[in-house]
């Protein structure tokens, strides 16, 4: 006898899905415009198009595989990726247009507003990364919303009141999305989450093709550091910077996990995960990053810390504070985040001679990370409290990572 599954989403979902698209077709009919200006410098857009392209395989491809690993989850997986991912840049785009429609009542959108997006929406996806499988495709919609309403907030606090460079702001993505992830699954906690789920678990097939998601973020992190620098030295330097960084922390997570194992063995999950983590710490740091040693430091680190992070601390978040972070967001995007941010504070004041100015830069460098944290797990903490109503019908624990409370299967069908 097949389980009785919720209610169908015929009710929840499709009203949604329905209200904010016309909507955003309204908001774009009065107010988005093409820059014309973009038009006119052809080669510009041309070599920016082939970045985006990178940006938008990594939130698509890279994010969706990746989501993939567990055993009964790889539509949901993949399939709640995209819908997210579409819902959330076309938000993004009208609240990055705000500051531009206060000025002309119009909000002008070219393809470097479409990566900035993309960026804001990369930051939803990792906070989702924490409650994915606990939740329903109306629930993962509500919080990509919030989430990337509250980065473009911080995003706009620090350019406004600390004149933060752009590039800085964008790259907070992955300590703003993982502690607001954090706050939002521990509001959202259930009752004997400290005891696995009977269907969180990943299998060889499952472990493949999230592998694939891993490959695709490898591959092309490189264009999602550099995508907002101009053509130049600097834009190289970030790109081989990148690299070395990505392929350092792939290495510490290997030799990690193997050291960390009761059989040394690699844990596939590691590497998974782990071995992006130079990544995130070199694109917080990645200004200052004036000789490839410097660079393949941090992926070094980085790499140690979100293993040992993934192997151990993931547990004891989980029975402490009763944090059930599905994804590991924490140890890939959190820590090696932080870890970025202290790296640039030590190049900084490295670069100073003046103390009085290092001191300075000390203070403003560390109220940036706090505004970035306070906002980001307040802004967790609502919305995990709005978003765990039962008007949003939560899925019941048994349900939990399970497909078949959402999709369609005709072979179950026939037999019925």
């Amino acid at each position: 006898m097949a389980p009785k599954y919720a209610p169908n989403l015929r009710s929840r979902l499709a009203p949604l899905l329905l209200f904010l698209q016309t909507g955003f077709i309204v908001i774009y009919a009065l107010y988005v415009e093409f820059d014309p200006y973009a038009f006119m410098f052809g080669n510009t857009s041309s070599k920016l198009y082939s970045e985006f392209q990178d940006v938008n395989v990594m939130v698509v491809a890279g994010f969706g595989f990746l989501g993939t690993f567990l055993v009964r989850y790889g539509f949901s997986g993949s399939g709640f990726n995209l819908l997210v991912a579409v819902i959330a840049t076309q938000w993004s785009i009208i609240l990055n247009g705000y500051e531009s429609w206060i000025q002309s009542r119009r909000i002008l959108i070219d393809l470097k507003s479409l990566v900035f997006a993309e960026i804001c929406t990369a930051s939803a996806l990792i906070s989702i990364g924490t409650v994915i499988g606990k939740t329903n495709p109306v629930q993962l919609i509500l919080i990509a919303i919030l989430e990337v309403s509250g980065f473009i907030l911080n995003g706009w606090l620090l350019r406004t009141f600390f004149e933060v460079k752009p590039l800085y702001c964008a790259m907070q993505l992955h300590t703003f999305g993982a502690f607001f992830g954090l706050m939002l699954t521990w509001v959202m906690r259930r009752k004997g989450s400290e005891t696995p789920f009977e269907k969180e678990k990943m299998d060889r097939k499952t472990g493949l093709f999230s592998m694939f998601g891993t490959l695709f973020l490898w591959m092309f992190w490189a264009s999602l550091n550099s995508i907002l620098v101009d053509e130049g030295e600097k834009k190289l330097r970030i790109i081989l910077s990148t690299y070395l960084a990505l392929a350092v922390s792939a290495v510490a997570a290997a030799a990690v996990s193997v050291f960390t194992s009761p059989r040394g063995r690699i844990n596939l999950g590691h590497i998974q995960k782990c071995s992006l983590s130079g990544g995130v710490a070199i694109g917080v740091s990645m200004s200052l990053v004036h000789r490839p040693w410097v660079a393949m430091t941090i992926g070094l680190a980085a790499g140690v810390i979100s293993t040992l992070s993934l192997r151990y601390l993931k547990r004891h978040m989980l029975l402490a504070f009763g944090c059930h972070d599905t994804c590991g967001v924490l140890s890939v995007h959190g820590l090696p985040g932080l870890l970025g941010w202290l790296a640039h504070l030590i190049l900084q004041i490295n670069h100073m001679d003046d103390r009085t100015t290092a001191i300075r830069f000390a203070v403003f460098h560390i109220c940036t990370l706090l505004i970035t944290l306070s906002l980001s797990m307040s802004m967790g903490v609502i919305t995990g409290l709005l978003v765990k109503w039962s008007f949003w019908r939560p899925p019941q624990d048994r349900k939990c990572f399970d497909d078949q409370a959402f999709w369609e299967f005709p072979k179950l069908a026939k037999k019925k």
